[in-house]
């Protein structure tokens, strides 16, 4: 029988963050900006946010202060 390891295993879980932004829209945001989206709903949220993490539920952590959509890039601007 073959073991599989969630993906995350050997480094640190996503961590994804739900909330709402200062106009009210509902935001999944990864904690260091890697993916994110705006929503209209809760529900399509912490959908996004589920899916995202792996379907890792203990990953995602709704927040009750506001946060915004923050998406970070590597890429090099010249």
């Amino acid at each position: 029988m073959m073991t599989l390891a969630p993906p995350w295993l050997g480094s640190a879980p996503l961590i994804v963050f739900v909330g709402r932004n200062r106009r009210g829209n509902w935001v999944a945001r990864e904690q260091g900006g890697s993916f994110g989206g705006l929503f209209v709903s809760r529900d399509q949220a912490l959908k996004y946010a589920l899916v995202e993490s792996g379907h890792h539920p203990e990953c995602i952590i709704e927040v009750t202060r506001e946060i915004e959509l923050d998406i970070r890039t590597n890429s090099r601007t010249t």
